[in-house]
């Protein structure tokens, strides 16, 4: 190999995906394969949905490998407060007692649930995580230059942290098969995810791009990793260079024949409070609170949606 293409190489980090296949999601390691040095983005915590018990395996499963590799952890990355897993970002961080950090946006969303879960005492500051990003802030990840971009559309928070040729998109992208991710959320904005879209699509062709969730298209293998030229080609909502109009109409309709997410209103309380329960209460146990006759249901459509009340 020639001094150049070491150099070049050296630029390129390592990326390591592990699939969740209970809720289809993938978290990465991504590494300087020169220092050794990595950051944890999206890492998921295992919940029992029958028995509404937690449990680590898939982190422990990320922190063996770490471990093996004999790697140091720079930090641990969500991408937004997540509606379809609990975040592991702070077990992670006791483990590893690595930085955490989110968007600065996050603070909008904690507004928008602390408020639908009717929890006044919540901080909706951001102070769960140690550093908030804001648009085009940099960091390092080892000798690695990482770059904050907001990208908002599937919630109000969502960023992409773009290191070196990885961008990861979150769920604003799904593999070319998949298309593009919901809006309809409380905070969601479809123009806001195209404008996202385009300026993810405006990174160099061979960037690879790595996203959040795959549902498996057709039964296929899951898979996380494209380019940017491939979503530009490929992506089933995009293709022919789609214009915002279209994209508005075409997401928005899709959208409205989506379930509602089997864990969003569990899900959102742990990772509103950075990957941490509820404080205990005074038998020592932390609960969950369930809004009812919040949302629009399919069956019996409620008067007033929660968007509505906001």
């Amino acid at each position: 190999m020639s001094g150049e293409a070491r150099a070049m190489a050296s630029k390129r980090p390592a990326v390591t995906g592990f699939y969740h296949q209970d809720t289809s999601s993938i978290a990465y390691v991504v590494a300087d394969p020169v220092t050794g040095r990595c950051a944890i983005i999206d890492p998921v915590l295992d919940f029992d949905r029958a028995y509404r018990s937690t449990h680590t395996a898939f982190a422990d499963r990320m922190v063996t490998f770490v471990r093996e590799q004999g790697m140091v952890v720079d930090w641990i990355l969500d991408t937004h407060p997540h509606a379809d897993h609990f975040s592991a970002a702070a077990y992670l961080k006791d483990v590893f007692g690595a930085p955490t950090g989110i968007g600065e946006h996050v603070k909008r969303v904690q507004d928008i649930w602390r408020r639908i879960y009717h929890l006044p005492d919540l901080p909706a500051d951001g102070s769960q995580w140690d550093r908030l990003f804001k648009d085009g802030d940099r960091f390092q990840i080892g000798h690695l230059e990482a770059e904050v971009f907001f990208s908002p559309g599937h919630t109000a928070a969502s960023v992409t942290y773009v290191v070196c040729d990885a961008a990861f998109v979150h769920d604003t992208l799904f593999m070319p098969d998949g298309g593009t991710a919901r809006t309809d959320f409380p905070g969601g904005d479809t123009h806001a995810l195209y404008h996202s879209i385009q300026r993810i699509l405006t990174l160099p062709p061979e960037t690879r791009v790595y996203t959040g969730h795959d549902y498996q298209p057709g039964g296929r293998e899951p898979r996380w990793e494209s380019t940017v030229a491939e979503q530009v080609t490929h992506n089933v909502h995009l293709r022919g260079g789609v214009t915002e109009e279209a994209f508005v109409q075409m997401r928005e309709a899709r959208d409205r024949t989506l379930a509602f997410p089997a864990l969003l209103l569990d899900a959102l309380q742990i990772n509103l409070r950075g990957g941490r329960m509820p404080e205990p209460e005074a038998n020592g146990i932390s609960y969950l609170k369930i809004p009812l006759n919040q949302f629009r249901s399919t069956v019996c459509a409620a008067t007033h949606t929660v968007q509505d009340k906001l």
